[in-house]
């Protein structure tokens, strides 16, 4: 498939920053030439004189807010300042001077990680190390906010903006952080960079250095708040992946794809040229191992890339570029909409096809999926121990997206070869997260819980007794009519290979047809909302339906041992008789009831069968009305 964008594009773009954004990052601070003095900054022991450095905080003289203009022209020659001050320190030197002040961050290496970065600035180590220590500042602030308030904001703006905050640094200190990060009327660098606008060569190191600077500051500033208040900073788990074989959609790949790709990046229309470099570090980076620097460097470009799909699908070339402050970014959430803010139908799906555009939900956007973007910005995720297998379906999902949109004449039959699996495994994706894919999910697994039922241990032999009320038992026999009753109502919408119609209640509960039915190809992109309301009943039944067979599990083996231990009275023994009889016939329709009535502390079975009657006949009479419309449209 051909990317409807001419080449020529790819080179003309030679900027994704607005001119104001532009002009703000690249230009702004740099305007000021003065030298600016680190010992004015700088104390004797080496802490932050936060006073002095808000002092190049300007304010608008109409409402006393901060003027972000002026105070990133103000700040730039100090920024300067602190960077070659930083330059000028040894490992060492900065080690022991500053790595204590990193401790309340949870993650001191990564900040010592960026002074190295700083030393030789190469222009995607600094980016990469912004975008690390924005996400792992973001977390410590969110660990802070916690000793004041609760339900951390999920937005770094808002995060900035709290008085929760504000009462433990200062509104003054949480003012220069919004100059730098947070604020979309300042450099908005976090922002910036996560999203994809700005290349290796338009983010100053001098920033980088700054904000290095500043968090060991908070960190003096958090040590004195705790030892005035004897708080205790407590640090939220990381998230961590769980069920990895769930996102496992691609084979590992090779360092024979990972060349073909270091090729594909450099001639695919995916791809703007002045962004090649982070490709280039992003595939770098998973050769050596650094999966989690390689995932931070590869989504931005992932997101820029369909950014620039989206804008020429759908006729708005504008929107390649960062929005002003007054207007919101074009992000994975637009581009990934069914519709576009003016209501038009949006084109990128019809590009990049279902399969695609599933992957992209799976792990971007559903609640239940890994999130990775959302997670990693916020530092929500270890990068130290971020997993290969996580890494490998982002980098195995790029390149199929590369191979896509490129000239597939310049390849040779081998390359060709090699990179045909991961196509087809592409090509034959389907959502795992999505709320109809977890139901489908669930019903198996309820399915194997209920078929332990007939290895529930019965009445030890010896102990067999006749208990009056049991003999015949009419009334679940007439439970088991009534199930066989409705099923054979609905034989004929199932898959005739799989249900015996000799026994048809047993012939429901098969593995075989429970697969067959759970594998039947449902749309799951843009379910409409009726349909997503229906699942969540549905997952919420499954979900009891679940927990009452766990139940009755347990509650059987406890029965069962008490009474080979004699320690079961004579009621308890005629319930649970009563158990095996009523529930090993057949599988009744649960309700959210049930978990109640069947836990060990209730233990009403009787009561569960009236439930269980109910039920049934409001499903006979609903099957019934169906079968009567379905008779009169004939």
């Amino acid at each position: 498939m051909t990317i409807p964008i001419h080449m020529a594009l790819l080179d003309s773009v030679t900027t994704c920053l607005s001119q104001p954004v532009h002009y703000a990052i690249c230009k702004l601070g740099f305007e000021k030439k003065d030298t600016y003095d680190i010992n004015n900054i700088l104390s004797g022991n080496g802490e932050v004189c936060w006073q002095s450095v808000a002092e190049h905080v300007c304010y608008l003289e109409s409402d006393q807010s901060v003027d972000y203009i002026k105070s990133i022209r103000s700040l730039g020659p100090v920024c300067e300042s602190v960077n070659l001050y930083l330059k000028s320190l040894t490992k060492e030197q900065f080690v022991i001077q500053y790595a204590s002040w990193f401790h309340w961050t949870n993650c001191t290496e990564v900040f010592l990680e960026v002074f190295d970065v700083l030393q030789d600035t190469q222009a995607t180590e600094v980016a990469l190390g912004l975008m690390k220590l924005t996400s792992s500042l973001e977390r410590a602030l969110g660990d802070v906010y916690l000793l004041k308030g609760n339900d951390c904001p999920f937005l770094l703006r808002d995060l900035l903006a709290s008085d929760q905050l504000a009462d433990v640094f200062g509104q003054a200190v949480m003012n220069v952080l919004r100059v730098f990060i947070g604020s979309p009327y300042g450099l908005n660098l976090r922002n910036v960079l996560w999203h994809g606008f700005a290349s290796p060569q338009e983010i100053p190191a001098k920033y980088c250095a700054m904000l290095l600077f500043l968090t060991a500051g908070l960190g003096q500033l958090l040590q004195t708040y705790l030892l005035q208040t004897k708080c205790v900073l407590v640090h939220r788990p990381y998230v961590i992946f769980i069920s990895l074989e769930e996102l496992d959609a691609f084979p590992d790949l090779s360092n024979e794809i990972l060349s073909i790709a270091e090729e594909l990046v450099k001639q695919s229309s995916f791809v703007l040229k002045i962004m090649l470099p982070f490709w280039i570090a992003a595939l770098t980076a998973f050769k050596q191992s650094k999966y989690a620097d390689s995932v931070i460097l590869l989504l931005p470009q992932l997101e820029v890339g369909l950014r620039l799909l989206f804008t020429t699908t759908n006729k708005c070339p504008n929107r390649l570029l960062t929005a002003e402050s007054s207007a919101l970014y074009t992000t994975f959430d637009e581009m990934l909409a069914k519709h576009l803010d003016n209501e038009e139908v949006n084109q990128l799906p019809v590009v990049l096809e279902e399969p695609a555009m599933d992957f992209l939900w799976d792990i971007l956007n559903h609640q239940e999926g890994p999130r990775i973007r959302d997670r990693l910005s916020h530092g929500e995720i270890n990068l130290r121990t971020f997993p290969r297998e996580v890494a490998n379906q982002i980098v195995g999902f790029a390149i199929t997206i590369l191979y896509r949109f490129s000239d597939e004449d310049v390849f040779s039959l081998k390359e060709h070869m090699v990179i045909k699996p991961l196509m087809n495994c592409a090509s034959c994706y389907r959502s795992r997260f999505h709320p109809i894919s977890r139901l489908k999910k669930q019903v198996p697994e309820c399915m194997k819980s209920i078929h332990l039922w007939p290895e529930l241990p019965t009445v030890p032999e010896e102990q067999v007794q006749i208990i009056k009320g049991l003999e015949g038992n009419a009334e679940a026999n007439t439970l088991i009519l009534m199930v066989s009753e409705i099923i054979s109502q609905l034989h004929h919408y199932m898959p005739q290979n799989c249900c015996c119609s000799d026994d048809l209640i047993n012939s429901v509960l098969t593995e075989r047809l429970l697969m067959e039915l759970c594998d039947t190809r449902i749309c799951t992109l843009y379910s409409p909302r009726p349909v997503l309301e229906v699942v969540v009943v549905l997952r919420k039944i499954s979900t009891q339906c679940h927990q009452v067979s766990q139940q009755v599990i347990a509650g059987a083996g406890l029965r069962y041992m008490q009474w080979v231990n004699k320690t079961l009275r004579s009621r308890q023994r005629h319930n649970y008789l009563r158990m095996l009889n009523r529930f090993l016939k057949s599988v009744l329709q649960y309700t959210e009831n049930l978990v109640t009535y069947t836990s060990p502390e209730k233990n009403k079975w009787d009561e569960t069968m009236e439930l269980t009657n109910k039920i049934l006949i409001k499903i006979r009479k609903i099957s019934d009305r169906k079968l009567m419309l379905m008779h009169l449209a004939t």
